[in-house]
């Protein structure tokens, strides 16, 4: 009986575990590797034949996101997950395979111009569908059979709506193991989800440690705080706008603004609007808004017991098309854009931003983690101007962060739920962290008293006899078969970007000195902050 680790082994994404047991072979997530976890294209690391069967912990992109490659290279057999983890599925993996048409099909443009020859996207929408067709969806608290021997039970993981923790109870040789596969844990006292779940036996953990090394801020009340920005904002005639994640975040402010309107928080316009641009985001909150039973906390059943709906208030409005999409910046009555990509990188966010950044009546409200390069973080660290569709954007509206709102368990809950497995596992395996946050964590439990460590990429362990059988090597070294490293999309764009620079400092040339020093100093802080 052996586990293998295939991803999320030093790193936040690309989450895919695989365990050997009586001659089966059962993965437990197929995520993408995202943004600095971008180590080569994704390829698989097995062939698809050697899986007999795969469990999703839940459907965010990192978890999930090569389950149509999985499909795609020849793999038949069936996927397990939550019925609400299925659901959301079927809208995330559609989605991930329009992105990645989408980048090949960026490639190919750039690449014809340059003489390479094409390349084909990761997957396509009809591989997604076809790993859709392949879905098993089960709810909680059921113990199934994964295939002889070895049986299985999802229970609440408060991360993500039909997010799990996994226990698997696997048999080999007349001896039982059981091992609990995490997957994300949330964070404790969340609209809509409950609390993680606590367990208390295992012979083996596998636990993700994203914020092992830290603590949230205290959280404040989101209503009150909201309430308040918007009777400022709108008494000025402003919009606000709010950068969000599809899945998951746009449909907890809407819980927060269902809530601001029935308790008539807002004196100053009581009937404001509120419109969700983004269509990933409407189709996920109508899976929100549809059979929840067995998934929502005590909160959110009593408002449903009370004849209300979690997500839909009046002024609420769901746009589809780019036409629409366009038209909310053509009303100038005040207004709430929530819209997507949470990071201001990609979407029709950067329209929205664009139309209200430079006037000072609006605000941009950011709800969630804003990676280091993002234009959101951008934003937040203060910069004065942005550069949008080539038109440079006076920053003078009001740029808000609501800190401590984070769907992760922080440190201090993270060790609360491993301090809850008595008798102590014989190991726990530390995952999908950054590199120093999984060593910190593992010395962490180490000094509770646990057997833990941080697990490296291509680690193989012997679950019967405990001990380790390969030590993996660090991600950086992971090579494809061409012997090496593939760029990723994202990093073939910034070296498309590096030969634009290139040609516009080449025609900078007999402009005046002083637009030549300012240009230059542009360029080196933002050399600086990347260094």
């Amino acid at each position: 009986m052996k586990l293998s680790f295939f991803g999320a082994a030093h790193a936040v994404t690309g989450s895919c575990h695989c365990l050997e047991v009586g001659g089966k072979k059962i993965l437990v997530d197929c995520g993408l590797q995202q943004g600095r976890d971008e180590h080569d294209d994704n390829a698989l690391d097995f062939p698809p034949s050697y899986i007999d069967c795969v469990v999703v912990t839940h459907a965010h992109i990192d978890h999930s996101g090569r389950l149509p490659l999985l499909v795609k290279e020849g793999f038949s057999g069936p996927i397990y997950a939550t019925r609400l983890t299925a659901q959301l599925l079927s809208i995330m993996l559609r989605d991930s395979a329009h992105i990645q048409e989408s980048d090949a099909q960026w490639q190919n443009q750039k690449g014809k111009r340059a003489g390479r020859p094409e390349v084909e996207p990761l997957y396509t929408l009809a591989d997604a569908e076809a790993a859709l067709q392949q879905i098993r969806a089960l709810e909680y608290d059921r113990i199934f059979e994964l295939c002889p021997g070895v049986r299985a039970r999802f229970q609440d993981a408060g991360h993500l709506l039909g997010s799990s923790l996994v226990e698997i109870w696997a048999e080999e040789g007349g001896e039982t193991r059981k091992l609990v596969f995490s997957g994300d844990l949330g964070n404790v006292d969340q609209p809509i989800i409950r609390n993680p779940t606590f367990l208390t036996e295992a012979d083996y953990v596998v636990m993700e440690s994203t914020y092992g090394d830290r603590n949230h801020e205290p959280p404040e009340s989101y209503t009150e705080a909201l309430a308040q920005l918007i009777d400022q904002v709108f008494a000025q005639g402003g919009n606000i706008v709010i950068p969000s994640f599809a899945v998951g975040r746009t449909q907890e402010l809407l819980y927060f603004l269902r809530e601001i309107k029935d308790k008539g928080m807002v004196k100053s316009y009581p009937d404001f609007l509120v419109c969700v641009d983004s269509p990933l985001a409407a189709e996920a909150t109508r899976i929100y808004a549809g059979d929840l039973h067995g998934y929502l906390d005590e909160e959110a059943i009593a408002v449903l017991q009370g004849g209300d709906d979690l997500f839909t208030f009046p002024g609420l409005t769901l746009t589809q098309t780019t036409e629409e999409s366009k038209a909310l910046n053509m009303d100038k009555t005040p207004k709430i854009i929530i819209s997507a990509s949470g990071m201001c990188d990609a979407g029709r966010i950067r329209h929205h931003l664009k139309h209200n950044l430079w006037r000072p009546e609006c605000a941009v409200v950011f709800v969630g983690y804003q990676a280091e390069g993002s234009l959101g973080r951008r934003l937040l660290d203060g910069a004065k101007t942005v550069k949008l569709f080539g038109e440079e954007i006076a920053v003078q509206a009001r740029i808000v962060n609501f800190k401590g709102l984070s769907s992760h368990a922080d440190r201090d809950h993270l060790l609360d739920w491993a301090d809850h497995f008595l008798p102590r596992p014989k190991q726990i395996f530390v995952v999908h962290g950054d590199a120093p946050v999984t060593e910190l964590f593992a010395d962490e439990l180490v000094r509770r008293g646990f057997s833990a460590h941080a697990p490296l990429y291509q680690e193989v362990y012997d679950l019967m006899e405990d001990r380790m059988l390969a030590k993996g090597v660090v991600l950086e070294s992971k090579r494809t078969s061409g012997g090496a490293s593939a760029p990723s999309p994202a990093y073939q764009r910034l070296q498309e970007v590096s030969r634009e620079l290139e040609a516009l400092v080449g025609r900078s040339r007999g402009r005046s000195n002083k637009d030549l020093a300012r240009l230059a100093d542009q360029l080196r802080q933002v050399m600086e902050k990347w260094e």
